[in-house]
């Protein structure tokens, strides 16, 4: 790896070593005292990880999905038969409308009957009977109206449906099968929202910040991931504890039990060359650096030791304090390529 890397660089200083000089600004490397970082492994898990069973019993009649398929939110997965479902709510309907007209005519005959005992032109027993006879439809009419939405609801639940957009992991059913309340027909994950769990001595837990950003590689790229929380139990023959971050994963493939790093300080100071965060760049896969000697531009490889504010730590092969890092227009600049430092 480091052979290559030379290589690279010696190819990439032939190219630029004799362009126009860069316009640059620079700052003096300087010491001090920094939390030195060590790198932890973890464990992605997917925050919404979904186990989908029917509620119905019957035939299967239609999958519409297969394994590593992409699903959206609400879409029909498996159609069980509802033939007889469907018959029941049309029967169903039919006596409600029944129902209703019967209601409507004894809610008539009550309002005559109303203004006929007030002229005393009925009994009180022929009132009451009419009374009775109003209510009683109008409350057959919410019975059968609760029996035909129950119905409808079995029939929602013919249809299983994506809780959420993701990609199913799990195929468990088939055409024409025969399945039961609770039979497990799908599993469907969100990789775009995953939880990375790190097992951590208690002397790093101090230092770590609820919802603060931290950066966590996965697929050797860098994401920003927030700290959800330190949970308060951890392993008795390890004394470590687990700490959990949640991260949006965009691009790339991502799967449950995948290894992810992370980088975290305890509170055991040393001292380190400090250069400021904007100097660091990444070229060729690495952390570098750009050093001003007499007017060229020396690339150098970093390791980062830890962050103190706008400052990064760093270790590097031939740097010294008081060196001049490049901070400003680094982006641009190649090995042995001539500078012009603007702040000088």
């Amino acid at each position: 790896m480091y052979k290559k890397l030379v290589i690279a660089l010696a190819l990439v200083s032939s190219l630029f070593a004799a362009g126009r000089p860069a316009l640059v600004e620079t700052t003096a490397v300087v010491k001090g005292d920094v939390n030195p970082l060590q790198e932890f492994i973890g464990t992605v898990n997917f925050k919404n990880n979904s186990q989908l069973a029917a509620k119905n019993s019957g035939l299967i009649e239609k999958v519409t999905f297969e394994v590593g398929q992409k699903v959206r939110k609400g879409q029909v997965l498996v159609k069980i038969d509802s033939d007889l479902i469907d018959a029941q709510i049309k029967a169903a309907q039919a006596t409600l409308d029944v129902a209703k007209k019967e209601a409507n005519n004894a809610n008539k005959d009550f309002k005559r009957y109303e203004k006929l005992l007030t002229s005393k032109s009925i009994t009180q027993k022929e009132y009451d009977d009419a009374l009775l006879k109003s209510s009683s439809n109008t409350g057959n009419v919410l019975a059968l109206g609760a029996k035909l939405n129950e119905l409808k609801i079995q029939k929602n639940r013919t249809e299983i449906k994506a809780p959420f957009s993701g990609i199913i992991v799990q195929k468990s059913v088939s055409l024409g099968e025969w399945v039961n309340p609770g039979s497990v027909v799908a599993r469907v994950v969100n990789t775009s929202n995953i939880e990375v769990t790190f097992n951590t001595p208690i002397s790093f837990i101090a230092g770590l910040r609820k919802n603060s950003s931290y950066d966590i590689v996965l697929n050797n790229k860098t994401i920003q991931a927030k700290l959800m929380a330190a949970i308060a139990y951890g392993d008795k023959r390890t004394r470590t504890f687990p700490i959990k971050f949640k991260a949006a994963v965009k691009d790339g493939f991502v799967f449950e039990g995948q290894e992810a790093k992370v980088k975290l300080s305890k509170n055991a100071k040393i001292q380190a060359l400090l250069v400021p965060r904007d100097s660091v760049i990444k070229r060729f896969g690495a952390d570098m650096i750009f050093i001003a000697k007499e007017g060229i531009a020396v690339m150098m490889p970093v390791k980062i030791l830890g962050y103190m504010g706008k400052n990064i730590a760093v270790a590097a092969k031939g740097l010294v304090e008081g060196a001049q890092v490049v901070t400003k227009g680094n982006e641009r600049v190649f090995p042995k390529q001539a500078l012009k430092i603007l702040n000088k």
